[in-house]
């Protein structure tokens, strides 16, 4: 499902990506050190040589004290007050079967953001530590079962279910249901 519109969200991703690491005065030895990413993936992303995935794209939203959602902001036009479902910003990680499109129009000043996602049935996604530690998120099941691990802590959510959480430490999401699941994200930064 690579098509210019992914290939152009991945220059610019890979740009933003290089800049950040500059801004940091990071050289890429040490952003490898600090995010646990090897030299050459990093590079890689960088140049654009590959599409991201949600795990490496988590791991150096918390060495650059970013969510998610503001890094891919970062790499989209000004923001408006109104994004039309039209516009709304995909992104997926075709290696775990993540789906994530930014619902809230992007704006830097403001804390709160809406998430649409989908894991395709047997998606399992860990991350290691919050973009953003003591980072806010609702996690309301639209539609199918989501497992949810909150550092060892196990949650089964059903469509209805609404999770709340603070991400201090690894979160786990994971799809066993046969038709995948759909959920809103929602996330307030500290």
């Amino acid at each position: 499902m690579r098509g210019d519109d992914t290939d152009a969200i991945d220059t610019r991703l890979g740009a933003r990506l290089a800049e950040l690491r500059t801004e940091h005065g990071y050289s890429l030895g040490e952003l490898a050190d600090r995010s646990g990413v090897s030299r050459s993936t990093l590079s890689r992303a960088e140049r654009a040589e590959i599409s991201p995935t949600a795990s490496l794209l988590n791991r150096l939203c918390a060495v650059y004290g970013r969510t998610m959602s503001q890094l891919l902001s970062e790499v989209e036009a000004e923001p408006a007050p109104v994004l039309r479902a039209d516009g709304q910003p995909v992104w997926q990680d075709q290696a775990s079967g993540f789906v994530r499109r930014s619902v809230s129009p992007p704006h830097p000043a403001l804390r709160g953001e809406l998430v649409e996602a989908r894991l395709a049935p047997g998606a399992d996604i860990a991350y290691d530590r919050p973009p953003v530690t003591g980072l806010e998120q609702h996690i309301w099941v639209l539609e199918g079962i989501l497992d949810v691990t909150v550092q060892e802590t196990e949650h089964h959510l059903g469509t209805g279910d609404c999770l709340r959480m603070r991400v201090w430490g690894p979160t786990r999401f994971r799809c066993a249901a046969p038709e995948g699941v759909r959920y809103l994200l929602a996330v307030v930064r500290p």
